[in-house]
């Protein structure tokens, strides 16, 4: 059986239509629109008001290869909790129109990413079953004027309605902006490889159950 190398890929993987999605999310805290194409190339939009926020959304796209158009407006004279937090519940329904039946995919996804000191473990399934298991120990409550808690608001949005299982972890890091940032490129990287097509698993979903 031929083994495809990253630059090639089988007719049937290239006559793909993209997995593209549109959505959103308006209610009287935020109105929120996300565009996402999981066989994009790395572009972003990305305007939610939070400076940093958009930073880590941009490592999103770019690390993991999905063009991702955001915009939000939020009650920011509040705080940033239910901007970042339905940023997260819009994207993760996004993503999960986006992949359709799950035929073909590869399903599970990891990365280990170091940013200088930090390192941080992310491991993704689309198992169609929501989970979070988080374990970030922020060493600052603020980067910058991002409360470090919507770390885990934005995650716990996103795999509620995504309906995948994820797994982080930052297993070292002194510098808060750069745990946050290795979480999310792992979290990037694991995801490209999740919602990758498999060249020897095309047209079956990856579980015994027959469905995902």
């Amino acid at each position: 059986m031929k083994n495809y190398p990253l630059t090639e890929r089988p007719e049937a993987l290239a006559t793909c239509a993209p997995r593209i999605a549109e959505l959103a999310r308006n209610t009287a805290e935020t109105q929120v629109a996300v565009r996402v194409n999981l066989d994009g190339t790395g572009e972003s939009r990305l305007h939610t008001g939070i400076g940093f926020f958009d930073h880590m959304l941009d490592q999103i796209a770019r690390h993991g290869l999905i063009d991702l158009d955001i915009d939000a407006e939020g009650d920011l004279h509040i705080d940033g909790h239910h901007t970042v937090e339905d940023v997260g519940i819009t994207l993760g329904q996004a993503v999960h129109k986006a992949i359709g039946d799950k035929k073909g995919i590869r399903r599970y996804g990891h990365a280990y990413v170091p940013l200088d000191e930090a390192l941080s473990r992310v491991v993704v399934d689309f198992s169609g079953r929501p989970g979070l298991v988080m374990d970030v120990p922020f060493k600052a409550a603020m980067i910058g004027n991002f409360d470090s808690q919507l770390v885990h608001e934005f995650f716990q949005g996103f795999v509620n309605h995504a309906f995948v299982t994820l797994h982080i972890d930052n297993l070292k890091g002194e510098n808060a902006h750069h745990q946050c940032e290795s979480v999310f490129k792992a979290f990037a990287r694991a995801l490209r490889m999740a919602v990758e097509f498999d060249p020897r698993a095309l047209g079956s979903i990856p579980s015994t159950k027959g469905s995902l």
